[in-house]
């Protein structure tokens, strides 16, 4: 797979909005219930090292626990991130592709807890956990979904 390449199954994130925009191009593969995201680590996303720059890492982290636990609870509303603490496991170097998966850990009323972990080429590089606010049926987060097409 050459640098510039996009691994099979994947498709193009369809919402990135405001910030997400300047962090692209993001992409999405669903499948058995699962949601995973991709990023091929360009020049505008490394430190001066020429590595992934942790802020992005986190930034790919925040959105795939999000998404990936959306997807995997079958909750049709966006989860704000309440809190993410995180690892940082070894560089992503420029042209690597990062993919992320999502371990749901236990879900209430009102919260979520979640961890991913965020490979670069097959390595891991940066885990997570999060905790999601489960915003109510109505208010300002309740019609933004993650999900697949048809």
């Amino acid at each position: 797979m050459s640098d510039l390449e996009i691994p099979e199954g994947f498709e193009p994130f369809a919402r990135l909005p405001g910030f997400l925009v300047t962090t692209g191009p993001l992409y999405v593969k669903y499948h058995d219930g699962q949601a995973n995201l991709g990023l091929r680590v360009e020049e505008k996303h490394c430190n001066i090292a020429m590595i992934c720059h942790g802020g992005m890492l986190m930034t790919f982290a925040d959105m795939q626990l999000g998404v990936g636990s959306q997807v995997a609870q079958k909750l049709h509303k966006f989860l704000p991130t309440m809190h993410m603490s995180c690892d940082f496991v070894a560089p992503a170097p420029l042209g690597s592709w990062l993919e992320g998966t999502t371990t749901v850990i236990k879900q209430t009323r009102k919260s979520l807890f979640a961890t991913c972990i965020v490979t670069a080429d097959d390595e891991t590089v940066f885990s997570a956990s999060g905790i999601m606010k489960i915003p109510g049926d109505t208010g300002q987060f309740s019609d933004i979904v993650f999900e697949p097409k048809g």
